[in-house]
């Protein structure tokens, strides 16, 4: 990977002041209620994070994505997903590079996204150094504001596994 902060190694380096680039990425829109988990784990981690972990929100369009995670050492992505059969509130924690390519993963509640945005920073050379992808199963994803109670019953455990990540990874 080239571009600021990268590594010998062509994985990305640390920021100036030395510590590892983390960025905590949100996905979703908070008026269109379950869409809204990731945007709300970021406000969550703000103040239980140190302040050298980006803290951002995207509409999961994937060159935002990318421009969000690139240069970093560890970024965790925040999303909402579908999955057949759905079963709203599981929590599914995959990480780039990893995992069975023959078992199904759920997918975006968004039209083009993460899986989009994966293909395309692999093809340019602007993958984060590590990827994890923390999502929960939507079920309701109609416009208003609100999680489902399924997602709000699972939203704890599901900063809880980001912070864990973020903790790990600074």
């Amino acid at each position: 990977m080239t571009g600021p902060g990268a590594a010998e190694s062509g994985r990305p380096g640390p920021k100036a002041d030395g510590h590892p680039r983390v960025a905590v990425i949100g996905v979703g829109n908070e008026f269109r209620r379950d869409d809204g988990i990731g945007p709300a784990v970021v406000a969550w981690l703000r103040g239980r994070v140190p302040g050298t972990v980006d803290l951002l929100v995207s509409d999961g369009d994937p060159a935002r994505l990318i421009e969000a995670w690139s240069g970093a050492d560890l970024a965790v992505v925040v999303d909402a997903v579908r999955a057949s059969p759905a079963v709203p509130g599981r929590l599914h924690r995959l990480i780039l590079g990893e995992g069975n390519p023959a078992e199904p993963y759920p997918v975006s509640s968004h039209g083009l996204g993460l899986g989009e945005a994966v293909g395309l920073a692999q093809a340019l050379g602007r993958l984060p150094g590590r990827l994890i992808v923390h999502a929960v199963e939507a079920a309701d994803l109609s416009t208003g504001t609100g999680l489902s109670p399924a997602v709000a019953a699972a939203a704890d455990a599901l900063a809880a596994a980001v912070l864990a990540d973020v903790s790990a990874g600074t």
